[in-house]
């Protein structure tokens, strides 16, 4: 398949210094960032980890021992309960 990009002054000349400096063909750069946007977005790339991975630890309690107290934790909930 054949592709033309426009591209504006500031970005061409970055590109092009890039290539240059790393030695790369123009169509493989692009080849190359193409298979690693599509990958980023691929369905089958994620896995369940992956997909809950920013909500991991987002309301986290700072206590790192707190499910080894838990009986403590509801015994004294339930203590303030009964008080009233």
């Amino acid at each position: 398949m054949t592709l033309s990009i426009r591209l504006d002054q500031q970005t061409q000349e970055a590109l092009r210094q890039h290539l240059e400096q790393s030695g790369v063909t123009q169509s493989t750069f692009v080849r190359e960032a193409i298979r690693e946007k599509l990958a980023r977005y691929a369905p089958e790339a994620s896995t369940p980890y992956q997909l809950g991975e920013p909500l991991f630890g987002r309301y986290a309690s700072g206590e790192t021992n707190r499910s080894q107290q838990r009986k403590a934790l509801i015994r004294e909930r339930l203590d303030a309960k009964h008080r009233r």
